[in-house]
């Protein structure tokens, strides 16, 4: 008797489970039971208590029971309410408006309470928060018949929300031929970094201001100072791929060893990223600053890279990069060009 009462608890318990929990039912039949978290119009995700986290496709979700309110999202309309699954529509039991009925097709989001406070809180984060980059060391140093040092320091970070978005780099290569009698002694000693803000005015269009800084000694170059803003244009914005163009304009001041110049110039550019697969990610910048007062005369960038991530933390970069003006110092060349391999290291904040 007492088993049979202990059966019977139990039997009421793990039915009162099953009443107050979620429940998909999938296009093949499987059912999958336990607590929804959120959808992004694409996939849905639920956890269950025996396999954790399960992704599936919102496209065989055939029917959803709810036992909690879900924030259900289309692009006409936000209703909240614990849901059920009608004639291929969701119905929401809202505490205000009674059911109301969304199309399955029309949902772009769908949150639990927690998910939703989550997306609440990413569309106001503090200036610490949001916050992705790395950083990028290389060394060499060789000894006996050569005597040589290369040290190549990189640092990037961005922190980017739905309207807005900060980036922040540092670059800086040294090298020396220690070897008796070599002239040059420093074979490399040059230094760039800068930010830039970008607010979007669109889905598509993004206004901009910069600020960039670079010295490099083989160049006689002390300081190039160049602030400058304007208008961008989303091409492609994919998880896989980005790609930016950019027009405005800048004040340019270079400060060389016996010479100054100041000017104005446009601003002209592209930038793209794009996945290779899971672990690799391509970066490539290219930019045109013609001089307004002298349109014969202006600066090229161009800047190649790979970041290949070896753990969550850990990667293996490459980069190229070439620096091109038209007028350098009397006795320099025009072009000067960094390759750089080495360790990257990634944070997020």
């Amino acid at each position: 008797m007492r088993k049979l009462q202990l059966w019977a608890f139990l039997s009421v318990i793990g039915m009162s489970s099953l009443l107050f929990a979620d429940q998909l039912v999938l296009s093949n039949g499987d059912r999958l039971t336990g607590t929804v978290t959120k959808s992004d119009g694409k996939t849905l995700v639920i956890k269950t208590d025996l396999a954790g986290e399960v992704t599936v496709q919102w496209t065989s979700v055939q029917s959803l029971t709810s036992s909690a309110p879900l924030h259900v999202v289309s692009a006409s309309k936000t209703v909240v309410g614990p849901v059920t699954t009608t004639d291929g529509s969701l119905a929401v039991s809202t505490t205000q408006s009674g059911t109301v009925d969304v199309a399955k097709a029309d949902v772009t989001a769908l949150r639990n309470d927690q998910e939703q406070a989550a997306y609440e809180k990413s569309l106001h984060p503090t200036l610490l928060q949001g916050w992705k980059g790395g950083a990028n060391i290389g060394f060499a140093l060789t000894g006996g018949n050569s005597e040589t040092k290369n040290l190549a320091i990189a640092f990037t970070a961005d922190r980017k929300t739905s309207h807005d978005e900060i980036a922040l780099y540092a670059n800086t290569i040294y090298a020396t031929n220690d070897a008796a009698g070599a002239v040059p002694n420093v074979t490399a000693n040059a230094t760039q970094g800068g930010a830039r803000y970008d607010r979007n005015l669109t889905k598509l269009v993004f206004g901009f201001g910069s600020a960039d800084f670079q010295t490099d000694a083989l160049q006689n170059l002390n300081l190039r100072s160049v602030l400058g803003g304007g208008l961008g244009f989303h091409a492609i914005n994919t998880n896989r791929t980005t790609l930016d163009f950019l027009g405005g304009a800048n004040y340019t001041k270079e400060n060389y060893i016996g010479m100054d110049r100041n000017f104005a110039a446009l601003t002209l550019g592209e930038e793209l990223t794009y996945k290779l697969g899971t672990s690799t990610v391509l970066a490539e910048k290219l930019y045109f600053f013609p001089d307004l007062s002298d349109t014969s005369q202006y600066r090229g960038t161009f800047n190649f890279g790979t970041i290949t991530k070896i753990s969550k933390w850990l990667g293996w970069q490459n980069a190229f990069g070439d620096i091109y003006v038209t007028n350098p110092p009397a006795g320099k060349k025009q072009n000067d060009v960094q390759l750089t391999t080495g360790i990257n290291v990634s944070f997020t904040h």
